[in-house]
């Protein structure tokens, strides 16, 4: 499995982008081959954190690739930052 994690610092309305998300985001991101599991997280204090798992590298990448284009196009104004981006092979699952 692999594993791509996101950091967004200086979200302006954390209700109204876990919405978008949840509504708009996530069903793409389950058509992408391999998807395993996504989660998306209100660390507090204008930072929300995203968890992709895929079967294999390919997929991560993709949703990179979806993800950047989701908030370019729906998610701009309420993620004004690019985010911090963490991927890598999982190596310990519980």
């Amino acid at each position: 499995m692999y594993a791509v994690i996101r950091r967004y610092e200086g979200v302006t309305d954390a209700a109204e982008a876990g919405r978008l998300v949840d509504e708009g985001f996530v069903p793409l991101l389950r058509q992408v081959p391999g998807f395993v599991a996504y989660y998306w997280v209100d660390a507090g204090d204008g930072v929300m954190l995203s968890t992709s798992v895929f079967e294999d590298q390919a997929g991560a990448e993709e949703s990179v690739r979806q993800a950047a284009d989701f908030v370019r196009d729906n998610l701009a104004s309420l993620l004004p930052n690019r985010p911090q981006v963490t991927a890598g092979k999982v190596v310990a699952a519980g």
